[in-house]
């Protein structure tokens, strides 16, 4: 079975389908728990951006290779 949840434009999956929509929001929603979870914990601006940047790129790797492998590939014409 082909899964054909993102495409891809330039370096950005852009979903397509429902499952890619909801990955998508899955992430976002993930991302904001994780940034108010570290601000209430944090003691500066610079503490709390420390920590988020980290988790904001495992955050988008995840959702990179999920994107990659769920890519719906354009067969070319020769």
């Amino acid at each position: 079975m082909k899964l054909n949840w993102f495409t891809r434009k330039g370096i950005i999956y852009r979903p397509i389908t429902v499952m890619g929509w909801v990955i998508l929001a899955t992430a976002a929603a993930y991302a904001i728990f994780t940034f108010i979870d570290i601000d209430s914990r944090s003691h500066s601006v610079s503490d709390t951006m420390i920590n988020f940047v980290f988790n904001l790129l495992l955050i988008g790797l995840i959702y990179t290779i999920i994107a990659y492998f769920t890519e719906g590939k354009v067969d070319s014409v020769d």
